[in-house]
This record gives C-alpha cells, sequence and structure tokens, in this order.
C-alpha cells in the first residue's frame, strides 16, 4: 500500500511535519500579530471583524469541493495546491500598507487551511481505518504543536525588533516555504476513481448526488452543527481573547501569547489521549462533556484580571474544546460510506468554517453593545448549550448511500 522505502510509520511522521510548518506558518501570521498590524493599517473598529473572518471565508468555499474532488483524483495534487498557498501567501504581507489590502491577503491565505485541512483528514482515514480517532488526533496536535508555537515566536520576534511586523512575516514565510517544500517529497499512493471508468464524464453529476445525500442526511448536519458551535466560538475566544487580555487586563503581548499559547498546548496533549478513548468508548460522551466544561469555563473570563486563574481557565478551555473536536471528525466519517469520506470531512470543515467565519463578525458586534466582554463571552456559553442539547437528544446513524446512488445511476 505504501510507496517504496516509506514506512506507515515515516509516512505518517512526514504529513505531521508538513502540518506542523503549515499551521505554525499561519498561525504565526496572525496571533497575537493581527489586531495590532491591522490597527497599525488604521482599520476601522467596526470593520475589524471581517479582518479576523476573511482567512475562513475561502473554507466555505472550496473545503467541500476540494476534498469531494480528491476521492476521485486522489489525495497529492490537492496537498500540494494547499502548500503552495502556504508557501505564497506570507510573501503578501510584505507588501501590505492599507487594510484592505491585508482582508485580501487574509482571504487567499485561507485557502490553504480550507484544502489542508480535510484532505488531511481523508488522507488518515485512508490509511488507519481502524485507528482514525487516534490518527487523526495525533495528526492535528501535531498541527496544534504549530498553532502553539506561534504566539510564543511571534511575540517574541515582536518583543526583540520592537513590533516589526516585516520580521514576524519574513519568520512566516520561511515556515510556510518548508511545509511545501517537505510536501513535494511525501508520497501518497494514487487512489483510483471511486467512480467507473465509463462515468468519470458525470464527474459533475455524481459530485452532486453526493453531497445531496449528505446535506439531507439528519446525523452529518447534526454532527456539523456541533462543529460549527465549537469553532464560532473557538474563532471568537481566539480573536478577541487577546483584546480582552490587552485592553482591559492590560497584559503585554508577552503574557497574552503564554495565555494563548498554553491553550493549544493544553489541546495538543489532550486531543490524541480522548480520540484514543473515543475509538473505544464511541464519540458521544466525549462531545457531551466537552461541550459543557468550555460552556461553563467560557461564562468566568470576563470576570477574572489574574494571570494565574486566566492561564487555568484558557488551559481548561484548551482541554474540553480538544475533547470534542477530537470526536467529530471521525464520528462523521463513519456515518458515510468509504466512496464519500473526502466529501463529508469537506462538508465538516465547510460547516465549521461557517461557524468559525460568523463567531467573530456576531461577536463583535456584541462586543460593540453595552454588553461588552461579559455579554461576548456568555453569548458563547449559550451557542455551545444549545448545539450540545441538540446532539444530547439525537443518535446518528450510518447512512446507505451507496444504494442511494446506484439508484441515482439506474
Amino acid at each position: 500500500m505504501f510507496p517504496k522505502k516509506q514506512t506507515v510509520n515515516n509516512f505518517f511522521l512526514i504529513l505531521c511535519i508538513i502540518g506542523f510548518f503549515a499551521i505554525l506558518s499561519s498561525t504565526m501570521a496572525k496571533n497575537p500579530v493581527l489586531k495590532p498590524f491591522a490597527t497599525s493599517l488604521d482599520t476601522p473598529n467596526d470593520l475589524v471583524g471581517f479582518v479576523a473572518s476573511a482567512s475562513t471565508i475561502p473554507g466555505i468555499l472550496i473545503s467541500f469541493p476540494a476534498a469531494s474532488l480528491s476521492d476521485v483524483v486522489g489525495r497529492r495534487k490537492f496537498l500540494l495546491l494547499a502548500t503552495f498557498v502556504f508557501a505564497s501567501a506570507p510573501f503578501l504581507y510584505l507588501i501590505i500598507n492599507v487594510w484592505w489590502q491585508l482582508v485580501l491577503v487574509r482571504f487567499y491565505h485561507g485557502f490553504a487551511t480550507a484544502i489542508f485541512v480535510p484532505v488531511a483528514e481523508a488522507i488518515m482515514v485512508d490509511y488507519f481505518p481502524e485507528k482514525r480517532g487516534e490518527r487523526i488526533s495525533l495528526f492535528s496536535s501535531a498541527t496544534a504543536a504549530g498553532r502553539a508555537l506561534a504566539p510564543f515566536m511571534g511575540g517574541t520576534i515582536l518583543v526583540l525588533t520592537a513590533n516589526s511586523f516585516h520580521s514576524l512575516y519574513i519568520a512566516v514565510t520561511i515556515a510556510g516555504c518548508t511545509a511545501f517544500l517537505v510536501a513535494v517529497f511525501l508520497k501518497i499512493e494514487s487512489k483510483k476513481p471511486n467512480v467507473p471508468p465509463e462515468r468519470v464524464d458525470n464527474l459533475s453529476k455524481r459530485l452532486f448526488q453526493g453531497w445531496s445525500t449528505l446535506v439531507t442526511n439528519r446525523g452529518v448536519l447534526i454532527v456539523s452543527l456541533i462543529q460549527a458551535s465549537q469553532y464560532y466560538v473557538f474563532g471568537t475566544v481566539e480573536f478577541f481573547l487577546v483584546g480582552y487580555l490587552v485592553e482591559v487586563v492590560r497584559l503585554n503581548l508577552f503574557s497574552v501569547g503564554v495565555i494563548t499559547g498554553s491553550q493549544i498546548v493544553a489541546l495538543i496533549i489532550a486531543r490524541p489521549l480522548i480520540g484514543r478513548i473515543s475509538d473505544r468508548v464511541g464519540r458521544r460522551i466525549p462531545i457531551i462533556l466537552g461541550s459543557l466544561i468550555s460552556c461553563i469555563l467560557l461564562l468566568f473570563f470576563p470576570f477574572m484580571t489574574q494571570f494565574p486563574i486566566l492561564l487555568l481557565l484558557s488551559v481548561g478551555y484548551g482541554i474540553s474544546f480538544a475533547t470534542v473536536i477530537s470526536s467529530t471528525s471521525p464520528l462523521v466519517s463513519e456515518l458515510v460510506p468509504q466512496r464519500l469520506i473526502g466529501s463529508s470531512l469537506g462538508f465538516l470543515s465547510t460547516i465549521m468554517d461557517v461557524g468559525q467565519t460568523a463567531g467573530p463578525i456576531i461577536s463583535g458586534l456584541i462586543l460593540a453593545s453595552s454588553l461588552h466582554y461579559v455579554g461576548l463571552f456568555s453569548s458563547l456559553s449559550v451557542i455551545l448549550l444549545f448545539s450540545c442539547s441538540i446532539f444530547a437528544l439525537s443518535k446518528p446513524r450510518k447512512i446507505d448511500t451507496d444504494s442511494i446512488l446506484k439508484k441515482h445511476d439506474s
């Protein structure tokens, strides 16, 4: 199954290295630098949420079709395309001089993660079907390691260079190019098309049939709702927690980097452990338990100003967030047949990005009201409680998509 001289462990390690540098690059481009960089470009206060959300919009547009096409034409082409964007986008930050250009660059940069994440997760399911929860979680922890290092590295570079955004984005460029160069040498077994040869000319028809099956399935939609709500909250916390720590608590950027970075460190440690557990005990308990813990912790954030307490809350939220997302991707891939694994993960990623895009925009409006940060964090708890309740009352079941597709073909 694996290319000559490339063992399963080496293959997995190389893919994790790609993920580490790719996400290190993309995260360092925004945390903790994006808001200060946007402010330096005189971004209007009421539009700063759009700067934060611009990179997630491509996920809505491209994750689903890209992952679906990878089911048919193979994963490697899309992996290379994603890493090329990771490598090329950072160069554009170096020539920005007005705020609307930052929105455009963030939009382009977003295509990298939009394609990379669902395709990489589909590769995990292809190669490790019996350990999909563990392997997806381990891979995600490798990417999360890059995400965790990014705030520390970014904050350190800004401190050492007297807030030189140019120096920071040079580091972003180096990390992105590293991911692309390693991807070029990764060998992935070409998947045979999941459609008969005589049907390739009707590829678009088959894709739309698969998509219609996914978007009308109750189980897939409920898992996607959980994913969307989790990333609605995570996208908001990732962006506005920095503002709360700087503007209200008055911490320096290094301390902010410690708090936000420690949250991701907790995610890195917890996710593979919980992913392995979910492979054995099922997905429902981790999803429900993680959602409820996140709901409670978020209520405390706007009432705390002490660094140690904020650090503990951040770590706790990272663990509870990891508890949920360690199970969502494996669960949705279990609800569909092999021929739609990429499509299901792409659909999940698309809905996730809808949530992550909407989060900062809607929360920015709440923050601008008289409710301020208390209203913002309370609204996040309500979102999680709502989605968790729907999931707890439901029982997602695997769908017999093969029979539906055969019926379409006849």
